[in-house]
């Protein structure tokens, strides 16, 4: 399980900024956690006040947030600061349709999303009246962090609010593709898609039985057809306020940038604040 003990909010001044805090202090309060709030600048005399007076508007939980405010390249500078303060969650804003307009903090995501060491949280639609996540769905697919991208599911909704956890399971159609050809009958074809259905559910259910989930309350779901699209339609058919998808097994090679990663997809089609759970690379090593 990914210990939230360390989260970071990279701030920047935007009209958004009020409520990117008062999420940030609900899971820093949510998790008892440390938070550091990340600037990258240009120096300007007063960049740091504003920060602070942002900070005093905002329900602090009684935390005291450490700002860092650093001059340089943002997606450097932001990654080499959690490196530094070994932070587990990073919290980044972005728009849902980044085709339409360019944004500071947006346009950054993107890029850190592929070279994070630890775990990211991309804000959608950030709230100044914050309230715990009810609707997530995850992802249980293409990633060694499976297991702990649903823990932290299970984990990051208080016990009060029982939410809904929507594990999300690809049908494997090279088995059924395979069940086709061999010639069988209809009859004989649906019992290898119940099969085949059976064995990806006992998988989930076989995770959940290491997993504290008696608060939530636990749909599994099969899908079948583009990993990335699919995942997108079912999350806003779910009206989902959080997907939740482990980090890549590595960072995306020239491969995927040519032929689009499930997560590219997603990124660039947000249906709701992204969670991409990344234990650290201590925990790669397990």
């Amino acid at each position: 399980m990914p210990s939230i003990n360390k989260i970071a909010l990279a701030i920047a001044f935007s009209p958004t900024a009020p409520a990117m805090l008062s999420e940030a202090f609900l899971l820093a309060h949510h998790f008892n956690a440390q938070l550091f709030l990340i600037h990258i600048g240009k120096g300007k005399g007063n960049e740091l006040d504003r920060i602070q007076n942002l900070v005093k508007q905002t329900i602090s939980y009684q935390i005291q947030p450490q700002v860092i405010f650093e001059e340089g390249d943002p997606v450097n500078k932001i990654l080499q600061i959690c490196r530094d303060k070994k932070i587990d969650l990073l919290i980044v804003g972005a728009l849902k349709k980044e085709k339409l307009l360019k944004y500071y903090i947006g346009t950054i995501a993107r890029k850190i999303m592929r070279k994070a060491d630890c775990s990211l949280l991309v804000m959608t639609n950030p709230s100044e009246t914050s309230h715990p996540f009810k609707n997530i769905v995850v992802n249980a697919e293409d990633s060694p962090f499976i297991e702990d991208a649903l823990k932290l599911a299970c984990k990051i909704a208080p016990p009060e609010v029982a939410p809904w956890i929507h594990v999300v399971r690809e049908i494997k159609l090279y088995g059924l593709a395979m069940a086709s050809f061999d010639q069988q009958s209809e009859e004989e074809y649906s019992e290898v898609r119940q099969n085949l259905l059976r064995q990806e559910a006992e998988y989930v259910e076989k995770m959940l039985g290491n997993i504290s989930h008696a608060h939530c309350k636990i749909n599994i779901k099969m899908l079948s057809g583009k990993s990335g699209f699919e995942l997108v339609k079912f999350a806003n058919s779910k009206n989902a306020d959080l997907l939740v998808v482990g980090a890549p097994k590595q960072k995306f090679k020239l491969f995927d940038r040519v032929f689009t990663h499930d997560l590219e997809y997603v990124f660039a089609d947000l249906p709701c604040n992204l969670l991409i759970v990344h234990p650290g690379k201590e925990a790669t090593h397990e």
